[in-house]
This record gives C-alpha cells, sequence and structure tokens, in this order.
C-alpha cells in the first residue's frame, strides 16, 4: 500500500495500543496536535459536506520536480474527528496529486481496522473527507 512515513508511524503506534479505548486516546491527541487554522479559513468552501461534525480542510499546492505537491490543512470541532484529519492529512498532505488520486485512504484504513470501530456517521465523514482530498488532487491532475 502507497503510504507516508507519518500515516506509517501512526499505524505503527495504533498497533501498539492494545484496546480501542487506548487508541481513541491516541487519536484525540493527534488532533490535539494540528496547528489551528486561521479565522478566514473557516469558511464554506473550506467545509466538507457530509460530515456530521464540522470539518474544515485547506489545499494548497506548489508544482516540484515530480509534478504538483498538494500539502492539506485541516480542522473540526469534535475532538475524534479532528484526530481522524490529522490521520487523512498524515497519509495524504505532502504528496504528488497523481499519488493522493491514485491512494484509496479507506481501504489503507480498514486495514488497520479503523473504520470497523467507528460509529456509522464518523465512518460517512471520513469517507467524505477522503473524497474532498482525493477530488482536490484530481482538480490538481487537470490543472
Amino acid at each position: 500500500m502507497n503510504t507516508t512515513a507519518a500515516f506509517d508511524e501512526i499505524a505503527e503506534n495504533l498497533s501498539l495500543l492494545d484496546d480501542w479505548e487506548d487508541r481513541y486516546r491516541y487519536i484525540i491527541e493527534l488532533g490535539q496536535a494540528l496547528k489551528p487554522l486561521s479565522p478566514n479559513e473557516y469558511i464554506a468552501d473550506n467545509k466538507v459536506h457530509g460530515c456530521a461534525s464540522q470539518v474544515w480542510l485547506v489545499t494548497e499546492s506548489t508544482v516540484g520536480n515530480t509534478g504538483t505537491i498538494l500539502t492539506f490543512r485541516g480542522d473540526s470541532d469534535a475532538m475524534i474527528v479532528k484526530g481522524l484529519v490529522a490521520i487523512i492529512l498524515a497519509l495524504y498532505s505532502g504528496r504528488t496529486a497523481a499519488d493522493i488520486a491514485a491512494t484509496d485512504a479507506l481501504l489503507i484504513l480498514d486495514s488497520i481496522g479503523l473504520r470497523e470501530h467507528l460509529s456509522t456517521q464518523r465512518s460517512n465523514g471520513l469517507a467524505a473527507m477522503v473524497a474532498r482530498l482525493r477530488g482536490d488532487a484530481q482538480a490538481a491532475t487537470l490543472a
């Protein structure tokens, strides 16, 4: 599977925790470590639709030698969801648009057992976040 070192570290840390209560605490800690967005970034264009909680994702692109590199930042008003944002950012941020568009985050997250331990609403929200970032990546490959 096509992942990043940051995501691999998160997956390894999750595997070291014995139960899902401890894993949820770790996921919350990941979210707490995210840098906040600036106040002017909490706008409708950055809001992810399909999440029960409020989620904002900001996409920035730069052209590199290997193609368009996308960097993502995000936030949520819910602690666990903010942690899920951190996990998705670790998987996708800093990669080429083509790489992101080709990476099935939901399959990768299923391989670490994450989605099976989320409520239906959180799982749907996670899918909406992934769709948003992959859509941004696909749009960047066409630009």
